[in-house]
């Protein structure tokens, strides 16, 4: 083999090549895979940052899940108990309601009795005048003995 001019110099141009490789296109071609090299890093972190955030999510959503179904439960509660209380005040007015009207009712049947039994005294009373002057065959009068008959009428 020889070695000649051209082997010289295709030496000395492949170690410019290398040269001018190691100086120029190697950094940004290191800097640009150690760049993608942190996005993906970056990018991996998040994404388990991620993961970990939703987990946590959940587990939140857990607990105000069963903190609503807790708190429908006590409205529910509280809306029968108002329920109850509603009906029985409704119940207790409703009685106080007939409690009055039959009071007012028997007042008025005392009433309508006491007016009948004044009716009647007093017609008890002008048949006994009536009864009085026949079995005397004269006539008595109601006037004149007014104090008589309201003491008769007072017995019956």
């Amino acid at each position: 083999m020889d070695i000649n001019f051209t082997l010289v110099m295709q030496a000395v141009a492949f170690g410019a090549f290398i040269w001018f490789t190691a100086k120029f296109v190697w950094p940004p071609l290191m800097g640009a895979i150690e760049n993608r090299q942190k996005q993906i890093a970056d990018g991996l972190a998040a994404g388990e940052q991620g993961r970990q955030s939703l987990a946590s999510t959940e587990k939140r959503i857990a607990g105000l899940m069963a903190e609503s179904k807790a708190r429908s439960s006590e409205i529910i509660a509280q809306g029968e108990k108002l329920k109850t209380e509603t009906i029985e005040a409704a119940k207790a007015q409703a009685k106080e309601e007939a409690d009055r009207i039959l009071a007012g009712a028997k007042a008025e049947i005392e009433q309508e009795i006491m007016r009948a039994k004044e009716a009647l005294r007093n017609q008890v009373a002008d048949l006994a005048v009536a009864g009085a002057s026949k079995i005397l065959k004269r006539e008595v009068d109601a006037k004149a003995h007014a104090d008589l008959l309201a003491a008769i009428r007072q017995q019956l």
